[in-house]
This record gives C-alpha cells, sequence and structure tokens, in this order.
C-alpha cells in the first residue's frame, strides 16, 4: 500500500510548484518532496540531539547534490560515480546557506544539516531555486529552531523586461541574473550577475522578487500550520553576567576602546592578546569560565566596536563613514607572464595574473545544464594563510575560495570582448598577498586591470567596493559603513558587495547576520557603493592603466582566424587526422575548428601561424580554371610532373606544357621538390583531375 502523504500547490511564475509532505524521508526533522514543474528535489533538515561540545558557533552545513540521471546522463570518469561537488553546486549550497544561517538562534550548537537532492531537471523550472525553496520548507516545518521561513526568487531581464524564475533559454539571454531571498517583512539576501544594470532598475528587480516571496511565504505557512512540528527546546550558550561584569570591572570600555581603535590589524591583535593575558591571570582560579572567556572577549569587542560606531559616529580606524582607505594599484609587477596587477586597498592586497589560451583549452563543464558546456573565462581565487598571520597546510580552495572567484568571475563578464572579437579562453587568478576586508572586490579590481594589462580588449573598466551596516533598536536606527574592514565585517550585520562599470552594476552579493534590511538600507548601500567604485576608479586604477593595451605580450599565444565551408573541415582533418597533424608538426602551432568551420591557429610565432594557414587555406580553397598557384613538384613521369597544390590536392602538368620551348624530358625542366607557379588550365568536376600549365603563354 501506498504511503499517506499531504500534498500542496500553488501557481509559481506559470508553472505549478507541489510539495509531498510525509511520502519520503520518514526519519528526517523535516522533509519536503519538492516538484517544479518536472524539476524534483529532495530537501532534507536533520539536527542532532545534542549540541556539539567546545565550539562557539553555529555548525550549519548545507549539500546541493547534482545527479546526472537527473538529465538523463553518465557520470564521467574511470567509476562512473558522482565525485566532489561541482563548482555550481558549491554556489547553490552557499545561496541556500546565505538567507537560512541568520534565522536559526545565535546561541544554538546543535549540528544542522540541509541536504538538497537533484533528481530530475526541467529545462523550464530551476533545481537551484527549487532546493532553495524546498530548503526553506523543509526546515520550516521539522522541530528544528528557525525563526522562518523565507522564500527565493529568480529575476531575469529579456528585451528590457523582467522575467520571474526564467527557464534556462531565457536565462542563457538574460541581461540580469539575480536571486532574491526575503523574510514575511525584509529581504534578506540578494545574489546578481548584470550587464550593466542601472542602481534604480536593480533596485526595482529586488522589490519586484521580494513581491513574489511574499506569495511564495504565505504558502509556506499554510503548510506548516497543517504540518508543522512543535520546535524543539536546546541547550543555550550563554555568557554569565557575572563573567561579563567580572570582566569589565578589570578592563573598563574605555580601555576596550583603545585597544580595538587602530587601522592596524596587527596592533589590534596584540592589544586584544594582551588583555585576554590579564583575564586569563585574574581567573586563574575560576576553571569554570575559563572555555567561556574568548567568547566572552568576542562580545566585549562586538558591543563596544558597535556602540563606537552607532552612538559616538567613530569607526575603529578613525575613517568617516564613507572613506575608503588608502588605494594603490601598479601593473607588470610578475615579469613573463600574460598580464599582472596588484590592488592594495589598507591591508587588503590582490596580486592578479592573466593566462591567455586557445579556445579549444575553455574550461569543459559536465552538469545539469545542458547548455552549459564549456566556460571560456575563469576566474580563480586563492586565500593562503600568511595573508592573515597564520599558518596552516593548503588544502586546496574551500567553498569560501570558490564563492570569492565566482563573484568576481561575474563581475567582469559583461565587459569581456566575444570570442570572435578576441578569439582567446582566459583565465585569471587573484593571489590573496594581505587581507583585512572585503578581498574578493580587490580581486575585481586587480582583475579588471590585469586583463588590460594583458592586452584583452574589455569595454569598460570595472571596480567593485563592500558597504557594511550596524543597526540599533529600530529599523530608522542604523549607519551604514563604506569599504568595511574586517573587524567590521566580523561585528558588523552586513555586507553588502557591488561591482559595476561608471553606467552600472555587474555584480552583487549581499550576506546579513539580522533578519532581513528595510528598502532604505537597500537603495542607500546600493548608492554607497556606487559612488565609492567611481571614486576608486578615477583616483587609482585609471592612473595606473586607463585603457586596454592594444598589444598582447610577447609571451602570450598568437591566434590568427580564417572561415572555411564546414563541408570542408573532413578535408583539413584528413584521415584519422593525418592531415592536421602533419600541419601541427611542421609548423608548431595549435590548431582549433569549430563545427561552423571558423578555424583558429595559435601559436607564437606569427611566420608559423601564417604558413599553416595559408596550407589550410589551400587544403579548403576551390580550385577553378584561371587561377594562378604555387606548389611543389611530387612526382615525376614521362609524360609529365605531378605539383601538390595542397594538402591532397595534386594536378598535373603535361611535358607539353612544361615551357614554351620543347621538352625531350621532364627532367630537363623540374626537379622532385621544386616549388614552382602554374595555372590552371582545366578541371575535371567528375574525375576530380586538375591539369596545370608553366607555359608564359598561358600565363598572358
Amino acid at each position: 500500500m501506498s504511503k499517506e502523504f499531504k500534498s500542496y500547490s500553488m501557481e509559481l511564475a506559470g508553472r505549478t510548484l507541489r510539495v509531498d509532505i510525509g511520502r519520503v524521508a520518514a526519519q528526517a526533522n523535516g522533509a519536503a518532496f519538492m516538484h517544479y514543474g518536472d524539476t524534483t528535489v529532495l530537501s532534507t533538515a536533520t539536527a542532532s540531539d545534542k549540541p556539539r561540545d567546545g565550539i562557539d558557533f553555529f555548525p550549519l552545513s548545507v549539500e546541493y547534490e547534482e545527479k546526472m540521471y537527473a538529465v538523463g546522463k553518465m557520470p564521467g570518469g574511470f567509476n562512473k560515480r558522482e565525485g566532489k561537488a561541482s563548482e555550481n553546486a558549491i554556489l547553490t549550497s552557499r545561496v541556500i546557506d546565505r538567507p537560512m544561517r541568520p534565522l536559526f538562534p545565535k546561541d544554538y550548537r546543535n549540528d544542522v544539516t540541509l541536504n538538497n537532492l537533484v533528481m530530475s531537471v526541467d529545462p523550464d523550472c530551476s533545481p537551484e531555486l527549487t532546493a532553495m525553496l524546498g530548503s526553506a520548507i523543509a526546515t520550516a516545518i521539522s522541530d528544528i529552531p528557525f525563526d522562518g521561513p523565507c522564500a527565493t526568487t529568480q529575476i531575469g531581464m529579456v528585451g528590457g523586461f523582467f522575467v520571474v524564475n526564467p527557464n534556462e533559454e531565457q536565462m542563457a539571454v538574460s541581461d540580469l541574473k539575480l536571486t532574491v531571498a526575503s523574510t514575511r517583512d525584509k529581504v534578506i539576501m540578494i545574489e546578481a550577475g548584470a550587464n550593466e544594470i542601472p542602481d534604480e532598475k536593480m533596485i526595482e528587480a529586488i522589490y519586484k522578487a521580494d513581491s513574489v516571496n511574499k506569495e511564495i511565504i504565505a504558502f509556506i505557512d499554510k503548510i506548516v500550520a497543517e504540518v508543522g512540528k512543535e520546535k524543539h527546546a536546546y541547550t543555550a550558550f550563554v555568557i554569565p553576567e557575572e563573567l561579563t561584569a567580572a570582566i569589565k570591572e578589570i578592563v573598563p570600555p574605555q580601555e576596550m576602546e583603545v585597544a580595538v581603535f587602530t587601522d592596524e590589524k596587527q596592533v589590534r591583535e596584540e592589544n586584544i592578546k594582551a588583555i585576554t593575558q590579564r583575564l586569563e591571570e585574574a581567573f586563574a582560579d575560576k576553571e569554570e569560565w575559563l572555555p567561556l572567556l574568548g567568547e566572552a572577549i568576542y562580545q566585549y569587542q562586538k558591543k563596544t566596536v558597535r556602540k563606537m560606531i552607532l552612538k559616538d559616529q567613530k569607526r575603529p580606524d578613525g575613517r568617516a563613514m564613507n572613506q575608503i582607505r588608502t588605494l594603490a594599484a601598479e601593473t607588470d609587477i610578475i615579469p613573463r607572464v600574460h598580464g599582472s596587477a596588484m590592488f592594495t586597498r589598507g591591508q587588503t592586497q590582490i596580486c592578479n595574473i592573466v593566462t591567455l589560451a586557445p579556445l579549444a583549452e575553455a574550461q569543459k563543464i559536465d552538469g545539469l545544464n545542458l547548455l552549459e558546456t564549456t566556460k571560456r573565462y575563469i576566474h580563480q581565487y586563492n586565500f593562503p594563510s600568511y595573508s592573515v598571520g597564520e599558518t596552516r597546510p593548503s588544502r586546496g580552495p574551500g567553498r569560501r575560495e570558490i564563492g570569492h572567484g565566482a563573484l568576481a568571475e561575474r563581475a567582469l563578464i559583461p565587459v569581456l570582448p566575444t570570442p570572435e572579437e578576441f578569439p582567446y579562453a582566459i583565465r585569471s587568478v587573484s593571489e590573496t598577498f594581505e587581507s583585512n576586508g572585503s578581498t574578493s572586490m580587490a580581486s575585481t579590481c586587480s582583475s579588471c586591470m590585469a586583463l588590460m594589462a594583458a592586452g584583452v580588449p574589455i569595454k569598460k573598466m570595472v571596480a567593485g567596493i563592500s558597504c557594511g551596516l550596524v543597526t540599533g533598536d529600530s529599523d530608522d536606527d542604523y549607519v551604514l559603513l563604506t569599504d568595511i574592514q574586517g573587524l567590521e565585517d566580523f561585528f558588523g550585520d552586513m555586507d553588502f558587495k557591488v561591482t559595476g562599470t561608471d553606467s552600472g552594476i555587474t555584480a552583487i552579493q549581499m550576506d546579513i547576520k539580522i533578519h532581513g534590511l528595510t528598502k532604505d538600507i537597500v537603495k542607500g548601500a546600493i548608492a554607497r557603493c556606487h559612488e565609492a567604485r567611481d571614486f576608486i576608479m578615477d583616483t587609482c586604477m585609471k592612473l595606473c592603466i586607463s585603457e586596454p593595451r592594444k598589444e598582447l605580450s610577447p609571451y602570450a599565444p598568437k591566434i590568427s582566424q580564417i572561415q572555411i565551408n564546414p563541408s570542408k573541415i573532413g578535408d583539413v582533418v584528413g584521415k584519422q587526422g593525418k592531415t592536421i597533424n602533419k600541419i601541427i608538426e611542421d609548423t608548431g602551432v595549435k590548431i582549433d575548428i569549430s563545427e561552423e568551420g571558423l578555424v583558429s591557429v595559435a601559436g607564437t610565432d606569427q611566420t608559423m601561424i601564417n604558413k599553416a594557414i595559408d596550407i589550410i587555406r589551400g587544403i579548403t580553397i576551390e580550385i577553378e580554371t584561371g587561377m594562378i598557384m604555387r606548389g611543389t613538384v611530387v612526382r615525376i613521369l614521362e609524360f609529365g610532373a605531378f605539383v601538390e597544390l595542397a594538402p591532397g590536392k595534386d594536378g598535373m602538368v603535361h611535358i607539353s606544357k612544361l615551357s614554351d620551348k620543347r621538352v625531350e624530358k621532364v627532367e630537363d625542366v623540374v626537379k622532385i621538390g621544386d616549388e614552382v607557379t602554374v595555372k590552371v588550365v582545366k578541371v575535371d568536376p567528375i574525375k576530380g583531375r586538375i591539369d596545370l600549365s608553366m607555359k608564359t603563354s598561358d600565363f598572358e
């Protein structure tokens, strides 16, 4: 017998969203079997029974699992099994995490896992969006403490019109890729990639998504009212008031202000280290307090910094609320690479290196989106421990590094030249030399300059900056902070990153620690970031490099292209690749041929590139009567000589056509290997035979 379950549905952007509760995964704390069109995702929320010992943070993990069977594909690789999460899966997990995390209790220490299993994909219904909604529903109906629900909507813009939850084809041509999560009252998460969208248009799109989110939340409320579990009690992690009072007696608020009021991260850390040592000595006989001391000092710093900013209008490093730290930029600091630039903002420093390669080296993508199979522009971000004065082994890029690289990548994509304009694959790598706040935005600035230094003809300059927030007791009690440093990020309520040109926005990523932002805060942050990025470009970046260089680095590959008839591709490749491999062997170039017949020839020696193109042109040319061509004598018989006009294309010069004079022996005029100029006197379209002449009279 089939299991009884509850099913709920609503119309969402012209498609049916259905949620089955109680049908599967009954042992999870909460489970939502999501169906959006034919897209199917199982979203579950589970929590441990007890808090994890020895931690001072909420241990939330979010997983988004892409299964190749969802699109009828076999996984690649020897094992034919899904391996580590793809970049898209990691980025989707981060987008789910960001609006959900602030809605859990701050003092909750039980392990929580939100898992999303993608089981089928309908190209008209985003599996990522379905998983975002599924995580919110599974958690809301569970017994896990959660101040939700929240809902998520995607907005595209096609032909100047907004599209709610666009399908794959619409998203591929959209000028906007916006994801917005909301609670009942406020926006809680924004992520966007955009083709220079004006500030006002972006705000309009954000609140169009917010209005749809409110409809979804009403739908979720109905589900929770009928099948939601009572939230379980938990052991709260609270600092005893006695400990807080004792700390303040030893370290008065004025002393803590002095300790944190500096623009040098190392000085601040030394000050806090000294305070910590004093307190550890003072509380040596209070063994029950010592495990809580680190968190208590952290909370003391946080309250001090927030009070200084909100009430005293003073930032820890003494800057004005809209002031950007000292800026510096330079290019070509790394020799022999194809392009390099370094951007410094205060104690944040990023060096970016650009590498150019033939389009054949573009990254191949094996994912659930069947329209996206390659990626031509790749931005990667690295964050070594020395950049923050720490020591730990390198284990490869984590989710944070992948997310920062993807944000900087989205920022530059709208200004890149098309493959037809610039036939290169481009890899941009940001190396973090020093970090004290918003390295992803410094990566955007440095990568823009490195691209220009490499000679990539980007259409406009792009810069990025982060805006922070400290809130008080009411919606109107807040302060916006331009260019937040690490301390303001840790203790503040928001990290609102915006990149763009002087004309519009190219990317947004918003992280917050509170239960949402008012419209005034969103508008204020976007305006503040626009003002700041213009300042960065005008006073720093443009003074370093104002436009893309006209010439590529001598170490970069040169690429030339020709268009051939697609029916001739087989002639260029040859039987078992013999023809194309012979061209590559003789010239040392790389050759890439598209299905449309666009041939890209890459190498470091332009002479060899030209030679390869001449050979390809010769192979694909339609030989017609009257053409004058150069060729090589490859065979001699008694009655004439065979001349290779192109690989696989020979013509014959009859002995009577070798010269205007009488010729006794063919060898008297030509030898094998001679290069000769010939005229095509006849082409047999049926037999494919080509008759040639070397007689001067035939050339007249």
